[in-house]
């Protein structure tokens, strides 16, 4: 092909990347790389972490799931939020009261780390463009994900990219231990409990008031369904199989259901948004409530039992101390990484939604498993006393950040000329 016309194909395709960004043009799920790179060629990150998200709307509950415990890391250290899409950007600044940058380039972001004081990293998915900051040598990297839960993506292969993984409990240890070969999880992964159910404590009395006074003398059922996964390996939603019938059931034996769809819902198969609409419809009347624009916390207190799936909801249920029940997974292809939850508390298969009212009110009437979740619960969360969790993840960051500058100071030492590396040459 003539080189002038393989010129004029590149800036084409150059000119109509920038039109998709610019018009929000492009598939759902990439970010739009509309970056503040030009302001940011001589500039330092403020403060001594960054958290990297380089996700775009669809997935930014992994963030909120987390606002509470950055807020106190920022008054403690300074923490920096780097975005590769400036809607989350923009949304984020309006969420977060800490600074907030978009990252289009590579090379951007090398620069700002070389010139910034940063020592650690956070991270609070697997997403694969991770794999920038990842580079950086100068940093710690720290896995936070977004939840503990007994779904595949808690053991994945992925956390052997970052330096440490914060964790829940003793069961996400044992849980990588025996599902992920090659990984050191004792030494490895750093128990923090989950920090948000400290700092996100709902505690707004008039709120909680009304709830009761919606419930009408009723008991309360959380039903909080997970999304379909992005293949067949965690499809672990109920939403399909299990959810119209189990609603028409929990209504006729007289209970109030409160309806939390995952925010993802249907976004890759469509029959499962159809299932969200359905359930929708069934609970427009009666004083039921589809929870939109509430906390997980206000859910939480509002309800006397959940119903859930495999799913990060299940294991922070535990620290109230309140009875739960945990679908079986229907699809064929669905593997999870089970630990002693989900051989504890009651399972619903699908074929056995017809009796989910009678079996929501047997838990919560006689609540038969209590002493057995009663143990788990410091398993899966260690101290629920509230603030300790908290404590665990401030002070865990901490020991990472003087780690690094031990760490950080050898390998300088080492490079430079007549240091140990050069030694060893």
């Amino acid at each position: 092909m003539d080189p002038r016309a393989n010129t004029l194909n590149r800036r084409l395709r150059s000119m109509g990347g920038r039109i998709m960004r610019r018009y929000h043009l492009l598939p759902g799920g990439m970010p739009d790389g509309l970056g503040d790179d030009a302001d940011l060629q001589d500039e330092a990150l403020y403060g001594d972490v960054i958290v990297y998200f380089a996700d775009t709307m669809d997935s930014l509950y992994q963030m909120r799931g987390w606002y509470g415990p950055l807020k106190a890391l920022h008054e403690a250290v300074g923490v920096t939020v780097v975005c590769m899409d400036s809607r989350v950007a923009a949304t984020l600044r309006d969420e977060m009261d800490m600074p907030v940058v978009t990252v289009a380039l590579d090379a951007t972001l090398d620069g700002l780390i070389a010139r910034s004081a940063t020592k650690l990293i956070l991270y609070v998915n697997y997403n694969p463009m991770n794999t920038a900051p990842l580079r950086s040598r100068s940093v710690v990297h720290v896995s936070l994900l977004h939840g503990d839960s007994d779904k595949g993506v808690s053991v994945s292969n992925q956390v052997k990219a970052y330096d440490f993984s914060f964790v829940a409990g003793q069961a996400a240890i044992d849980r990588f231990t025996a599902y992920t070969g090659l990984f050191d999880a004792d030494s490895r992964c750093l128990p923090v409990g989950r920090p948000a159910l400290d700092t996100d404590r709902f505690e707004d009395t008039a709120a909680l008031e009304a709830d009761r006074a919606a419930a009408d003398g009723r008991h309360t059922v959380l039903y909080a369904p997970t999304w379909e996964g992005g293949q067949a390996s965690v499809a672990y939603s109920s939403l399909v199989t299990h959810a119209p019938v189990l609603v028409r059931s929990l209504q006729a034996a007289g209970l109030r259901v409160i309806y939390r769809p995952h925010p993802l819902t249907g976004v890759r198969l469509p029959e499962y948004g159809a299932a969200d609409a359905e359930v929708r419809e069934l609970l427009a009347h009666g004083g039921h409530l589809v929870s939109s624009g509430r906390s997980l916390q206000r859910d939480f207190a509002a309800a006397d039992l959940l119903i859930c799936d495999v799913s990060a909801v299940a294991n922070d249920w535990l620290a109230g101390g309140r009875p739960m029940v945990i679908t079986s997974v229907a699809h064929p292809g669905a593997q999870d990484a089970g630990t002693e939850l989900l051989r504890r508390v009651p399972r619903l298969r699908s074929q056995d939604s017809p009796t989910a009212g009678s079996l929501a009110l047997r838990e919560i009437e006689q609540d038969p498993t209590r002493e057995d979740r009663d143990r788990l619960r410091e398993y899966y969360l260690g101290d629920t006393t509230p603030g300790a969790s908290l404590e665990r993840f401030l002070t865990a960051c901490r020991d990472l950040m003087a780690l690094r500058d031990r760490q950080w100071e050898r390998i300088r030492r080492a490079e430079q000329p007549g240091g140990a590396g050069a030694e060893a040459r």
